[in-house]
C-alpha cells in the first residue's frame, strides 16, 4: 500500500464538508454539505456564491457547465440550475434486474456521486466491505434508472470521481483513497491518506487534488504527493 504524504493545505473552512466537484467550464470548485448549503469556491478557497436547499441532506456532488447535480443521502438526485439555482428532485427506481436495490437509507444511504460518459455514478455507504454498492444510473429528464451495479468490496465509500480513465473513491472509515478498473470491476491501488473525516474527491486541471472534510474543511494536495 502506498501512504500519501502528509502535506495538504487547508484551503477553505466549509462546515460538514460532504461532497466535492471540479467545474472544467469555470475553473472552479462545488462543495456540498449535510445541512443542504452549497458553495462555489476558488481553487485556493474563496468563496465565491453560496446558496442552501433546505429539507435535503446533500452527501455529494458533480458539476456540469450549466448544473449541479447532488446526491441526497435518502432522496436521490436533486438538480439545480447554477445560472437560475432553480431546483429539481429526481427519484430514483431502484429495480434493477427485477429486484429492489436497498439504496436509501438514513443511516446508509447514497454517499458519493461522478459521472462517466451519460452516466452518473452513486455509492452507497456500507460500514462492511460486502455490503459496499456502486450504482450505475441514466438520467432521463424525469426519470433516473438503475443500468448497471459495481460491488467494490470497500467499507464506507464517502465520495467519487473520475479521472484520467481512472475510478477514484474515498473511504472515510479507512482514511483510503482507492483507484478502480471500472471496466473490470476491479481495484487498482490502494493509498493511506493521512487521518481525516474524507467525504469527497475532486481534480483539477493543474496537477491538485482536493478533499471534502466532513470536520469542516477543504484540503488541497498536489496530485504527484498522491
Amino acid at each position: 500500500m502506498f501512504y500519501a504524504k502528509d502535506s495538504s493545505e487547508k484551503i477553505a473552512d466549509i462546515p460538514e464538508a460532504s461532497g466535492i466537484s471540479y467545474c472544467k467550464n469555470s475553473g472552479t470548485l462545488v462543495v456540498a454539505n449535510d445541512e443542504g448549503w452549497y458553495y462555489e469556491i476558488d481553487t485556493n478557497g474563496k468563496i465565491l456564491n453560496k446558496d442552501r436547499v433546505r429539507k435535503y441532506d446533500l452527501e455529494g456532488v458533480y458539476c456540469e457547465d450549466d448544473r449541479f447535480v447532488f446526491a441526497v443521502e435518502d432522496r436521490g438526485l436533486l438538480i439545480v440550475n447554477r445560472k437560475t439555482t432553480k431546483k429539481k428532485l429526481i427519484e430514483i427506481d431502484t429495480t434493477y434486474r427485477n429486484k429492489k436495490l436497498d439504496i436509501f437509507s438514513k443511516k446508509s444511504g447514497l454517499e458519493g456521486i461522478t459521472k462517466i460518459g451519460e452516466i452518473y455514478y452513486l455509492a452507497k455507504q456500507a460500514k462492511k466491505k460486502k455490503d459496499s454498492l456502486i450504482v450505475a444510473v441514466k438520467l432521463n429528464r424525469n426519470r433516473a434508472k438503475i443500468v448497471g451495479v459495481l460491488k467494490p468490496k470497500i467499507a464506507d465509500i464517502s465520495g467519487l470521481t473520475y479521472h484520467n480513465n481512472i475510478l477514484y473513491m474515498v473511504s472515510d472509515k479507512k482514511d483510503l483513497l482507492i483507484k478502480y478498473n471500472i471496466k473490470k470491476d476491479k481495484l487498482i491501488e490502494k493509498i493511506k491518506l493521512p487521518k481525516t473525516a474524507q467525504e469527497g474527491v475532486a481534480f483539477d486541471d493543474k496537477g491538485f487534488i482536493y478533499i471534502a472534510d466532513d470536520d469542516g474543511a477543504v484540503l488541497k494536495y498536489r496530485e504527484n504527493e498522491i
